[in-house]
């Protein structure tokens, strides 16, 4: 199985590192195409924020000892800066069982990612039209989708929130049915902050109202994500009629006291409020929790919320190395069917040959009714020879496809010629 894998990620390298190896989309296309024209028979590359990882097979020696990891380099003028230390190089069913893995998100930075196997499937659209893929990788990459589909169906690999800003966004949509009745007040416009606000806006929330005590920052978060600017000064005139409040202030005290709680629950009457607050130091209360449908979250309580997840999620993970070792050895015993089923063929054919060579030089010794019969004969003898041969390199121990298989289908060629033009 002539496949290979060549990657920089974050578990080889640091962000500055992975950043220089980024491959935007308009870069993709004439690198993909000019490794085919060269050195590749087939090429996939695949770059994220994480990531950047070129599958490939190579052509007959096409390389002769070119380091691939210096084509990426060079083609992102980083010579310098990137090293041969900073790639991994897998090779056959170690680079199939690791395509799976990143399919499947558990080889995320963030375990059960789900961006990931979108970001695949563009990059494989991308390598397809630009005619870089073959029989081998699109039942590769097809497959990955494939594994991908099992994680998110048959695990809870991608269940739960492992981020302070969605974890908040998935309480608030248990304490809220319908966000897309809610208002929701933005008090702050840091960066937990922002991503709270835009997985709410991405949950259908009915209004975002965003405060910040620079306005322009607030009016540069709105023409992002929509919405309507508060004055700083009057955000408590918008407590009773909001129902979502995400804090994220510096301040040297509490911004929202228990009892400026106490009398906006009144003004509200008693309808659920729900708190979020990402501030250091603590933006609102603590004693807020108690009363009476107010619920407020921290940095510490939401912690413990991506804890719990995260520890969920790591409990999956045999069961998607379960599947990934299926869909692997079907993907390996595919491959290694693409290189036995030739080869048998072929050995059918020499053998055939050396028959009907060999039966034609004496059928002439043979009456008309019994040449049918050297026919048959001679055809068994064939068949006789081969089974054993045939059934051992289909039923052999070894998975299809491995380095063992080939070599095996490596001399069997070369005892009987297979390669060459003609047969002596």
């Amino acid at each position: 199985m002539n496949i290979h894998c060549l990657g920089i990620s974050h578990h080889t390298a640091a962000i500055e590192i992975r950043e220089k190896l980024w491959f935007s989309l308009g870069e993709i296309p004439p690198f993909l195409s000019s490794l085919k024209a060269k050195y590749m028979s087939e090429a996939v590359l695949v770059s994220t924020c994480n990531r950047t990882e070129l599958y490939y097979i190579p052509r007959e020696n096409s390389l002769n000892g070119t380091p691939v990891w210096k084509m990426l380099a060079q083609a992102k003028g980083a010579p310098q800066e990137v090293g041969e230390q900073h790639f991994y190089l897998k090779s056959s069913a170690d680079a199939v069982e690791h395509l799976f893995r990143v399919a499947s998100g558990i080889d995320s930075m963030v375990l059960g990612d789900v961006q990931i196997l979108s970001q695949m499937k563009d990059a494989f659209s991308s390598a397809q039209e630009q005619h870089c893929t073959g029989t081998i990788t699109n039942r590769l990459f097809h497959t990955a989708f494939h594994v991908g589909k099992r994680a998110r169906t048959e695990t809870e690999i991608g269940e739960g929130a492992v981020s302070i800003s969605y974890a908040a966004t998935e309480l608030a949509s248990k304490i809220f049915e319908d966000l897309s009745k809610r208002t929701a007040l933005l008090i702050g416009a840091g960066d937990t902050g922002k991503l709270t606000a835009k997985h709410l806006a991405g949950r259908n929330l009915g209004q975002l109202l965003i405060t910040n005590r620079t306005r322009s920052r607030a009016e540069e978060l709105v023409a992002q994500l929509g919405g309507k600017v508060v004055d700083f000064e009057r955000f408590p005139a918008e407590l009773p009629s909001v129902d979502i409040v995400i804090s994220s202030v510096e301040a040297p005290k509490y911004i929202l006291t228990a009892g400026d709680l106490h009398l906006v629950m009144k003004q509200r009457g008693n309808r659920p409020l729900f708190l979020i607050d990402i501030g250091v130091p603590r933006n609102i209360d603590p004693a807020a929790n108690r009363i009476g449908n107010v619920f407020l979250h921290d940095i510490d309580a939401l912690n413990q919320i991506v804890d719990q997840n995260l520890a969920h999620r790591k409990e999956e993970i045999p069961k998607i190395e379960q599947i990934i070792r299926e869909e692997t050895g079907e993907f390996s015993a595919w491959v290694g069917g693409l290189e036995i089923n030739p080869t048998i063929q072929q050995l059918r054919d020499h053998f055939e040959l050396i028959r009907q060579e060999e039966v034609g030089k004496h059928l002439h010794h043979f009456t008309a009714d019994k040449r049918e019969e050297v026919e048959l004969l001679t055809k068994r003898i064939v068949n006789k020879l081969l089974h054993t041969p045939m059934v051992t390199l289909k039923s052999t121990d070894e998975p299809a496809g491995t380095e063992d298989t080939r070599a095996k289908l490596s001399m069997l060629r070369h005892l009987f010629g297979l390669d060459k033009k003609s047969r002596p």
